[in-house]
């Protein structure tokens, strides 16, 4: 009654708004519309209040239990449902009497009931997709209405599901960009597909068409729903595959089993497709705590095998906080990771750090570091020295240098120190108790060897990192005489040219000692040869005692000594003093000092002398030979022979090398008899020096012509040089008295001789003149020794020259091929 009662008041309200709006004719008609119109609601109102009776007087019915029926969707129309009287409990024809209809709420008339027989029959197909959706289970209510009296029965009409809707995917195709980069393992994920069936009939599974690079896992998304997530198994490659078109079914669980198909086409992409990758996914670096800031902690890397920008990698941190951006700085560039401030290990022992390198493209890698703060052995070892012995002597035994004490302020293994000293050193460190060292010599030190020696005693401790000490010393080898001084080398030769000048510098001699000090001073003396001993070697030479200089005291001769030795002695001043010794030869350069001396003919202002020629000599007669000597050696006693002057310039020739004077060509009666020939005598010397010799050439007709000198030549030979005119005389004055005591003798003799055989004889000439006898051997003149006697006659003015016979009878003159004519009374049986 309430809900008719509002309706009417509902239309009411709404006629008398209408009204308000309408014309006069429109409402008049409106008017009789309206009441036409109230006729039926008036009769229908009625028909309700008694249905509502009905219901009323039903209502202890309607509380029991509804029937329930299930039938398949789409089952056909007319299908035998139940039997609502036998279900009741009613009489085959009680449903036609009482007046029974099927009610529902939504006035679907999906049943139809027969009165007369009470079935219940399928009124249509149904489709439990489209009456219930996705709802289960799908529940059609509705009620049997008996009006006769009043009654109403619920009913339910539970519709089944059948597998009649397959798969529906929304988009008839997918289209994916995927790098041609990605990893294997990456997951795409595709639309769900739709299925209106529930339960077992929903969607089940999804499939994908065969091939290498993907494959489908199927989620389900804990509602009962799955969806397909697609995965690639394989590198992608644009190059060689630059597209890929594959097949995406979707499967019901139904039985058949329904699906649906969509299309994926996955186009490759040819971009920045390698990511950024580091070499380390994890670095894990320790650092000191007392690193300094600014030191490169650890450097991250990371390879693109893209080019261009896309290759280029950039670093930086990912997410940092703010003590590690306090704390520590990365090189965007090379990835250099740097301390940005001061470590403490008591206030953060380690960090983790994120850094990420992204190439051009935007594509990043992430490495992460950590950090590792360790505490440091930050207390060196200390060597304290107690003692130091320096310089030391040489060649001494085991010696103690230096003794010394070792500490370290930490404890454990940063406490523990080992020491040690540089290799190959003659010197040892031997332990002691409570960490004293000595430092001793190994060896015997040689000074000679290294003077001095910068030893380093290091101290490390055991600690991580290890702490050292260096303690330098220097030790110095004193000097001990040991070595001899030693001369540069074993003899030396030194040349003097004579006639040199006093105290002349003619050498030196060098002598080192390898000892220092006193002990290296060198001194000179000089010594005599042990073969001479009596050499006058204090008036030859002298030598510095300090370098080692030699001098010539006096001037030296050649002709008198060409060559001495002599040794010499260096001596240290050391103590003892030590020495060695060195031959010294001297030799003498000659010079030309001496002229050339003429032997023969004899040159003295007394008796010159007179040659004999015959003039029946053919030419190159010898005449006489020119015999001088040299006392010089060398070149400087090569002598020449020249004719510089002559009375009858072609008629005489002199040899140049053998001094032989010889006739030029032959003799005539218009040739004078006296010839003067000045002949040259000179050396091979620089420069060359000379002397001169005059010749006195007598030509006769036999030698039975007497010999006369000329008074002219001893004029001129006097006006010699003095000195050759002095020596001239000297020894001519020892020769004459020579001769005349010879002739004194020899004359004696012969006329004894000849008075024991005949009673007459040769006495001895008496006046101015005396005889002579003249030996003229191999290396004068002639080749083979002749010996003549003269004879003059006293009270003449002229002497007669007698030829005599050899010592060796019946000689011949090689110069003429004559027999010498003999003198019996005038024969001398000496020789010389």
């Amino acid at each position: 009654m309430s809900i008719a009662i509002i309706q009417l008041i509902s239309k009411d309200s709404v006629s008398a708004i209408s009204e308000s709006c309408l014309s006069p004719s429109e409402r008049g008609f409106e008017r009789l519309h309206k009441q036409r119109m109230e006729a039926r609601v008036v009769r229908a109102a009625q028909k309700r209040q008694v249905l509502f009776l009905y219901v009323f007087l039903g209502v202890s019915w309607a509380g029991a239990e509804p029937l329930r029926y299930i039938v398949a969707e789409e089952t056909e129309r007319g299908t035998f449902l139940a039997n609502l009287a036998i279900d009741l409990g009613l009489g085959a024809g009680e449903l036609s009497a009482r007046g029974s209809r099927i009610v529902s709420d939504e006035n679907i008339r999906f049943v139809l009931l027969n009165p007369l027989t009470g079935d219940l029959l399928l009124n249509e197909k149904l489709d439990r997709e489209e009456l219930c959706g996705p709802t289960e289970p799908c529940v059609l209510p509705f009620q049997l209405l008996l009006e006769k009296p009043f009654q109403i029965f619920r009913a339910e009409l539970q519709v089944t599901d059948i597998n009649d809707n397959s798969p529906v995917f929304l988009d008839r195709e997918i289209t994916l960009n995927i790098l041609e980069s990605t990893a294997p393992g990456a997951t795409f994920l595709l639309g769900s597909a739709q299925d209106s069936d529930v339960g077992i009939n929903n969607l089940r599974n999804y499939t994908i068409s065969s091939n290498v690079y993907f494959h489908i896992n199927v989620r389900d998304s804990g509602e009962g729903n799955v969806y397909p997530e697609l995965v690639l198994d394989r590198v992608l490659d644009r190059e060689e595959v630059p597209e890929l078109i594959l097949t995406l079914t979707a499967l019901d669980g139904g039985s058949p089993p329904r699906s649906g198909n969509t299309l994926i086409r996955i186009l490759v992409l040819d971009i920045n497709d390698n990511v950024p990758e580091f070499v380390e996914s994890l670095y894990k670096v320790q650092v000191p705590e007392n690193s300094p800031v600014g030191s490169l902690i650890v450097t991250v890397s990371a390879r693109d095998l893209d080019a261009g920008s896309n290759g280029e990698i950039v670093y930086a941190f990912f997410y940092a906080t703010e003590r590690i951006l306090k704390t520590f700085r990365i090189n965007s560039t090379s990835g250099n990771l740097h301390l940005k401030a001061e470590l403490n290990y008591e206030a953060i022992q380690t960090y983790t750090l994120t850094i990420q390198a992204k190439d051009g493209g935007g594509l990043s890698g992430k490495c992460t570091v950590v950090v590792q703060v360790t505490d440091i052995n930050d207390n060196p070892p200390e060597l304290l020295l107690s003692s130091l012995t320096s310089p030391i002597a040489e060649n001494s035994p085991e010696t103690v240098v230096a003794v010394f004490r070792i500490r370290d302020r930490d404890s454990g293994n940063n406490a523990k120190m080992v020491c040690s000293i540089q290799d190959h050193l003659p010197f040892v460190l031997k332990p002691s108790v409570e960490n004293f060292y000595t430092l001793v010599t190994e060896s015997p030190l040689d000074r000679e060897s290294q003077a001095e020696y910068n030893i380093t005693i290091t101290v490390t401790d055991l600690g991580t990192p290890s702490l050292k000490t260096q303690h330098n010393l220097t030790v110095t080898v004193s000097d001990v005489n040991d070595n001899a001084p030693a001369f540069s080398q074993s003899s030396y030769t030194l040349r003097v040219r004579e006639n040199n000048s006093p105290a002349l510098h003619i050498g030196s001699v060098s002598a080192t000692d390898r000892d220092a000090g006193a002990n290296a001073q060198v001194t000179y003396s000089l010594l005599l040869p042990p073969h001479n001993p009596h050499l006058p070697l204090a008036s030859l030479v002298s030598i510095n005692a300090d370098n080692g200089q030699l001098f010539a005291l006096r001037a030296l001769d050649y002709e008198a000594l060409q060559a001495f030795e002599f040794g010499v002695r260096a001596a240290d001043r050391g103590s003892p003093a030590l020495s060695s010794q060195a031959l010294v030869r001297v030799l003498v350069v000659d010079a030309n000092d001496n002229a050339p001396f003429v032997l023969y003919p004899l040159q003295n202002g007394s008796a010159p002398c007179t040659e004999l020629v015959p003039r029946a000599a053919e030419a190159g007669y010898l005449v006489t030979k020119v015999v001088a000597v040299d006392g010089d050696s060398g070149q400087n006693a090569w002598l020449s022979y020249q004719l510089l002057k002559a009375t009858e310039p072609g008629l005489f020739g002199v040899w140049a090398h053998n001094g032989e004077v010889r006739t030029a060509r032959l003799l005539s009666e218009r040739d004078a008899v006296k010839h003067r020939l000045l002949v040259l005598v000179k050396d091979n010397g620089e420069p060359p020096l000379s002397a001169s010799v005059t010749l006195h050439v007598l030509l006769v007709d036999g030698f039975s012509q007497p010999y006369l000198p000329l008074p002219d030549v001893a004029a001129a030979e006097a006006r010699a040089d003095p000195l050759t005119v002095y020596l001239v005389i000297a020894l001519a004055s020892v020769s004459s008295l020579f001769l005349v005591s010879v002739l004194v003798f020899v004359a004696v003799r012969l006329c004894r001789r000849s008075r024991a055989a005949s009673g007459g004889g040769c006495s001895v000439p008496e006046g101015p003149f005396a005889g002579h006898l003249v030996d003229v051997s191999g290396t004068g003149t002639l080749s083979h020794s002749y010996q003549y006697e003269v004879c003059l006659r006293g009270g003449s003015g002229a002497g007669e020259f007698k030829f005599l016979k050899p010592i060796i009878p019946n000689l011949q003159l090689q110069s003429t091929g004559r027999e010498v004519e003999e003198y019996p009374s005038c024969q001398n049986d000496l020789g010389f």
